[in-house]
């Protein structure tokens, strides 16, 4: 059995979570979100997979969200995780690339060198996934590390619970045997509940309703759930095989790669030039390595509203709640008020009602998905709840928009003890600060001064300032900002704890 020391997690934290929205925005995607408990989807991967995995991690995300994958990493005790920032998006082919380029490589100062003693094994995970059965998981995951140690290049088919068109399928071939033509006919005796790898035939599309009820009684398909187990190097050499372009950059952007505080900067250019493309349009319908291994634990992408109520504990009348939350003749709904108000329901049927402190969504819940229409109108007319949650965290702390009218908005802000904001000016508006709870240091210009608890002060148009909390409890403060624009793009940084000052 391999140990648990060579064994890498790559959890891979991209994605943008519309089909969630108003829980899920472009700056806080669901992966970070608490949506099935206190932890988020995220968090709970980690938790998961921590029995199962050594000290080294990896994560992969884009440059928006490094500071909420450090924080939660951080949260878990994985903060010595190597966190690979992808300049854009080039889908899961390159980005378990680089994966494999880091875990192979002796240190940030060795661009390029490899560790010839080692050569880990990577169990590649979307960090957005629920698995409620973690002992079953944990079987599977050690079934799939035993042939990925053996040369296999390893995928989870999830045991199908229906006939569903929302996911892509896998074709087993035959456990004994093989498939000895890919595309042909599966071998005859197997099973999906079987628990044996077998070797995989096919991946295909997402299928109508009556091809995907062929398949599940079929029993030699599989839901293609994402994740993947292999040896760094085994996926390498076959991305070489098959897409020796792309690893090509791949190498290039790793091998220019800057490290930058708690993170790693991929070089712009060379991975900018990569044609995204999936790792099983690049390699796992190609490769004659690829075996698939059941997973039958109580899976679920959590993909849309309807989805979380299908995994939710649900009252006597089929209804999942979650927060402040009354019904009455209501049944087969998901309500959840994440904002400041009671939620009352009376007479709904199979409804999703959210509520959020700055948008409430209503829908049907067999039409939930359509929410991505509404998140598009959202986009098209540059609205920020498109992109931003009311509360908004950020490396210091977060802050919460309260209010908003012509030309004033009100927020509170939290500041970790020992944080500091940047220093900074603005173009359109000036800020008032008064203090709610614990003490601010104020640079302010050419002065520096502590307010505490019921103090406050004035930051004119221009002035150069920054906030700073040198206690040991988090700081609170309202600020009311006047101007006559309000953006959060109105800030010139001059100096930053986290290398957010434009070069």
């Amino acid at each position: 059995m391999t140990p648990p020391s060579s064994v890498i997690p790559v959890l891979m934290c991209g994605g943008s979570g519309t089909r969630l929205w108003p829980l899920s925005r472009a700056s806080a995607p669901k992966q970070f979100v608490p949506l099935t408990g206190d932890r988020s989807l995220l968090r709970e991967t980690c938790a998961r997979v921590a029995p199962h995995a050594g000290s080294r991690w990896i994560a992969v995300t884009n440059v928006d969200h490094r500071f909420l994958v450090a924080e939660q990493l951080r949260a878990e005790g994985l903060e010595q995780s190597a966190i690979l920032l992808e300049p854009v998006a080039r889908n899961t082919a390159p980005a378990i690339a680089v994966a494999a380029l880091e875990a192979l490589a002796k240190g940030p100062g060795t661009a390029g060198e490899v560790d010839s003693d080692a050569d880990p094994i990577l169990l590649v995970l979307p960090s957005d996934h629920v698995i409620r059965n973690r002992e079953a998981f944990g079987d599977a995951l050690s079934q799939a590390v035993t042939e990925a140690a053996s040369g296999a290049l390893v995928t989870f088919g999830v045991v199908p619970t229906g006939p569903s068109t929302g996911y892509g399928y896998i074709r087993a071939g035959d456990a004994e045997k093989g498939d000895a033509e890919k595309g042909g006919a599966a071998g005859a005796g197997g099973t999906a509940a079987a628990s044996t790898a077998r070797p995989v035939a096919e991946f295909v599309e997402k299928p109508d309703a009556d091809t995907a009820a062929r398949y599940v009684a079929s029993g030699d398909y599989f839901w293609n759930s994402g994740m993947f187990v292999f040896r760094a190097s085994r996926y390498l050499a076959e991305l070489e095989r098959h897409r020796p372009d792309m690893l090509a950059l791949c190498r290039k952007a790793f091998d220019a790669r800057r490290a930058e505080s708690d993170f790693v900067r991929l070089a712009d250019e060379p991975f900018g030039a990569i044609e995204p493309e999936s790792i099983d349009y690049a390699v796992m319908e190609h490769t004659d390595a690829a075996v698939v291994v059941p997973l039958d634990a109580d899976w679920n992408d959590v993909g849309s509203w309807d989805a979380l109520w299908d995994i939710a504990d649900k009252d006597a009348d089929g209804n999942a709640t979650a927060g402040d939350v009354l019904t009455a003749d209501t049944s087969g709904s998901y309500l959840r008020s994440d904002g400041r108000r009671l939620l009352a329901a009376v007479g709904l049927r199979d409804i999703v009602v959210v509520d959020t402190p700055d948008a409430v969504l209503v829908a049907p819940r067999a039409r939930a998905q359509e929410v991505k229409a509404i998140v598009e109108q959202l986009k098209a007319a540059d609205r920020e709840e498109a992109q931003l949650p009311a509360r908004v965290l950020r490396p210091w702390g977060d802050y919460e928009s309260l209010d908003v009218g012509k030309m004033y908005q009100v927020k509170r802000i939290t500041v970790k003890p020992g944080a500091k904001l940047s220093i900074q000016k603005h173009r359109h508006r000036a800020e008032h600060w008064t203090v709610v709870e614990g003490t601010a240091r104020v640079l302010r210009d050419d002065e520096t001064f502590d307010l505490e608890e019921n103090e406050s002060c004035f930051l004119p148009l221009g002035c150069v300032h920054r906030l700073e909390n040198p206690g040991t409890e988090p700081m609170i403060l309202i600020e009311v900002q006047y101007g006559d624009y309000l953006g959060e793009d109105d800030i010139i940084r001059f100096e930053d704890e986290y290398g957010r000052v434009e070069k």
